[in-house]
Order: C-alpha cells, then sequence, then structure tokens
C-alpha cells in the first residue's frame, strides 16, 4: 500500500500524467494528466474522462483484485503507447499514473523490422542459390557449357550478395557496441579520403565519373577511429558514384570549421525526395528497392554511416534536391591539442 498523498503540489513533482481518484471521481490531478485527459478532469468520473475499454475494466477491479499494471493504445486518440499504473493509498484513495511508452514500443517495432527486413535479404539470394544449385545438381548432364557457366556466375554473385549483407550486419553490431566509447586517437582525413577515392577509382572508371578531391592543405587530424572513418568514406563515395547520374563528377571535400572538419561527398544525380530524407538511414530502408539491389546496396550503408558519425560525437546532414543531386555532410570533430 502506497503513502498517502496529503497535497496536490505532490502530484505536480511526477513527470507522467497522473491523479487520484476516489468512489470513482478525480480528486486532483497534474499538469501532464490534464493535458492527457482533459483541463476540467478534477471532480469528473472516471468513465468520462477515459474511454479505453481495458483502462476502466482495470479501474472497475480496485478493491475486489490486486492491481495491475495495464499496456494502452489510442489512449489520448493518437498511437502513442502507455502503461497504466495503478496504486492504493493509505487513506483508501487510488493514485492512478500514465508513463508514456512509445519510444520503447518504437524501438521494439524497429527492432521487429529489423528482424524481418534482414530475414528478407538473406532469403531471396538464398533461394536463388538453391533454385540454381539444384538445376546443376539434377540436369548436370543436359545443360551445356555457357549455360553452365552463366548458372554458376549468378550462384556465385548471389553467394557474394549474401555475404555483403552478413559482413554488413557484423560491422553494424561491431559499431553499436562502441557507441558509447568515444574515438581519441588524432587521425588526419587526407590519406583517408585519398584511400577511399583510390578504392573506388574503378567503379568511377566502369561509370565514366570523374571522382573530385577538394581537400584543405591544412586540414587539422580529427579525434577517430581510422577504420571506422574509413569505412565511412567508402560508404559515401561508393553510393554517390552509384546514385549519381553515369558520366557526372562525384566531389569529395573536406574543409576546417572551428572545431569541427566539415567533410562532403557530393553526387550530380536523380536526388532525394524530402520525405524519404528523414528515413534514408533507417536499415535495410530504400527509396528504390530494385535499383538500390540492381546496384548491389545491402540497404545498411547509410546506417553504418549514421552509426560512426554517432560514436564520434559528430553530425550527419543530408542535402538533396530532385533532379540535381545529393550531399552528404559530416561534421567531426577536431583532435584535442
Amino acid at each position: 500500500m502506497a503513502t498517502m498523498l496529503d497535497s496536490p503540489a505532490i502530484l505536480e513533482g511526477l513527470t507522467e500524467a497522473a491523479f487520484v481518484a476516489s468512489d470513482w471521481r478525480v480528486l486532483w490531478a497534474n499538469d501532464a494528466a490534464r493535458a492527457l485527459l482533459g483541463r476540467k478532469i478534477v471532480g469528473a468520473q472516471l468513465d468520462e474522462i477515459i474511454s479505453h475499454p481495458a483502462a476502466l475494466e482495470a479501474l472497475e477491479r480496485f478493491g475486489a483484485d490486486e492491481l495491475e499494471d495495464v499496456e494502452l493504445t489510442g489512449l489520448d486518440g493518437t498511437r502513442r503507447s502507455w502503461l497504466m499504473r495503478t496504486a492504493e493509498l493509505a487513506d483508501g484513495n487510488l493514485l492512478v499514473r500514465f508513463l508514456d511508452r512509445s519510444e520503447a514500443r518504437a524501438a521494439e517495432q524497429m527492432r521487429v523490422d529489423f528482424v524481418a527486413n534482414a530475414s528478407h535479404e538473406l532469403r531471396t539470394p538464398l533461394s536463388t542459390l538453391i533454385g540454381y544449385a539444384e538445376t546443376l545438381r539434377e540436369r548436370a548432364e543436359e545443360i551445356d557449357p555457357d549455360t553452365r557457366g552463366r548458372f554458376l556466375g549468378v550462384v556465385y554473385d548471389e553467394a557474394r550478395r549474401m555475404q555483403r549483407v552478413v559482413e554488413d550486419l557484423i560491422s553494424l553490431s561491431r559499431i553499436e557496441a562502441e557507441k558509447f566509447t568515444a574515438p581519441t586517437d588524432a587521425v588526419d582525413l587526407a590519406p583517408l579520403i585519398d584511400s577511399a577515392i583510390r578504392s573506388a577509382q574503378r567503379i568511377a572508371e566502369e561509370r565514366g565519373s570523374q571522382l573530385i578531391h577538394d581537400v584543405d592543405s591544412e586540414l587539422p587530424p580529427i579525434a577517430a577511429d581510422s577504420g571506422q572513418v574509413l569505412q565511412l568514406l567508402d560508404n559515401l563515395v561508393t553510393n554517390a558514384l552509384r546514385y549519381g547520374e553515369p558520366g557526372t563528377p562525384v566531389t569529395v571535400a573536406a574543409h576546417a570549421e572551428g572545431p569541427m572538419v566539415h567533410l562532403s561527398v557530393s553526387d550530380e544525380g536523380e536526388g532525394i525526395a524530402p520525405e524519404h530524407i528523414a528515413r534514408v538511414t533507417e536499415r535495410f530502408y530504400r527509396v528504390d528497392t530494385g535499383r538500390s539491389r540492381s546496384l548491389g546496396g545491402t540497404g545498411l550503408g547509410l546506417a553504418i554511416v549514421k552509426h560512426i558519425v554517432e560514436r564520434h560525437r559528430g553530425r550527419l546532414n543530408i542535402e538533396s534536391e530532385l533532379g540535381r543531386g545529393t550531399t552528404m555532410h559530416v561534421l567531426l570533430p577536431v583532435a584535442a591539442s
């Protein structure tokens, strides 16, 4: 049994919405409860301010059964999720609290979506692998050498696609595990940019694109994990080449901006619609699913970039205009002197 609340002021000290009720009426309520259930809830009957059937059913059992927590959705007419907790006070009144569980539910939904998406990304190439492998095994004598070579090429490409997804998933897990430890090594960014450009040269030549290098000669070192920053650069440059129009340049720039180094990678592609910009860093989110897969993307590249930037205590900003192209801006902190 909870202690007595002898003053409405105590309710105001609670961060969650809360009220005290007696005989099915509200005696006291804090500002959060008034914002949630109505400004005039004090003195009102419980079924006048709460329309959720599960909540009312639980409140009706007060005094008869053991009080229990109740998960509620749609309490305030929105999709937010709430946990209703009730307790009997020393004076026999009922304390009711509503804890907003929306963020926890959203995080749980993200985990569910992640597992579903990861399963789909692996199941699709796996089905192709099995189909072609079965054909090669069961009809080996009927298949001519050219067809066999083509089938083996598909098997290899799909296996490599699965390998890339698994490698990115492992990489993402490793970065998340390290996110609470900020890197402190002083790292020169310019050589990492040179390395990323060299690695992307073959893709650039295949697409007829020029890689433009625009880096300050006096760029200060950044506080970084060099391996992760190189991974970030590889993902951004490769992404820009994939989604930029063939024959158009990709520009990699880096300049000092006060206590930060401003890194940007720009392409001249189709651009990203405003409604997609906030979501392109989500795992497996694709603006154009078919095109992304055909270009070899795993759907995890920008999610990895986002988590690397967060681990480095930096900032990621995406600037895009349809028909003009996209620029990825990354701000990374300068290393301590």
